[in-house]
């Protein structure tokens, strides 16, 4: 898969987050994924103390969801954990999995944030440029904004927001299970965002997409993990 733009990750704090100031600017709160046939999912482990992050995506046909195919990188980073820098430090081998990528998904999930992040630019967002397609973030916790606890039932939502603006959606996406915090990442608008992902969940918390990826970078962090392409991928 191709990497439509790019910059250097190696980084200092200060210059991370100017280059995150510089680079919302190009973030698009709307668009249309049109017909979805493939979707994919992002996530990255790592060991506690550890510097070797394990990225990984994983593409599935839709609607069905069956994987088609599964791909791995794992790099040495310099860059530390910081709340909300996180892009920075698991970015660079993210990138180096998509190259890996065969597929070309219509939609691509991150755990993470998309806009509703302090200074706009999470994970979704920050790749979403740099791979030019539609993404969405769909985080287990706020970072910023807030939100009222949405109704009990699946499919209950209720708005993030900071200040009175409103940067995602907490979804439920289970019944009497913690909802998710669903962001516009680039390319796609708010209700198509919170619409794919109760699309793409199966009887789980996470969407399938990040639930299989979650998976997968696991188990490529244990040491169980090959870049795989699946029959029918690719």
């Amino acid at each position: 898969m191709k990497i439509s733009e790019n910059h250097p990750f190696d980084l200092t704090p200060g210059e991370a987050i100017r280059l995150q100031e510089t680079l919302r600017r190009q973030v698009r709160l709307a668009g249309d994924p049109g017909e979805v046939s493939l979707v994919a999912g992002t996530d990255a482990s790592y060991a506690r103390g550890s510097d070797e992050i394990h990225a990984v995506v994983v593409a599935l046909r839709y609607p069905d969801l069956a994987v088609v195919e599964r791909v791995a990188a794992s790099i040495v980073t310099e860059f530390p954990y910081i709340p909300g820098l996180l892009s920075f430090r698991e970015g660079p081998a993210l990138l180096e999995a998509f190259r890996r990528l065969r597929s070309e998904p219509d939609v691509i999930f991150f755990d993470g944030q998309g806009i509703a992040h302090p200074r706009g630019l999470g994970i979704a967002s920050h790749m979403g440029i740099l791979l030019d397609r539609p993404t969405v973030g769909v985080a287990k916790s706020l970072l910023s904004g807030t939100a009222a606890e949405p109704g009990p039932d699946r499919g209950s939502t209720a708005p993030i927001l900071r200040d009175t603006e409103t940067i995602g959606m907490a979804v439920r996406t289970r019944a009497r299970t913690k909802p998710v915090y669903v962001s516009v990442g680039h390319r796609i608008g708010l209700q198509a965002a919170v619409d794919l992902v109760l699309s793409t969940t199966r009887g789980y918390r996470l969407p399938e997409p990040t639930r299989q990826a979650h998976l997968y970078a696991n188990e490529v962090r244990r040491g169980g993990g090959q870049t795989t392409l699946l029959p029918g991928g690719g």
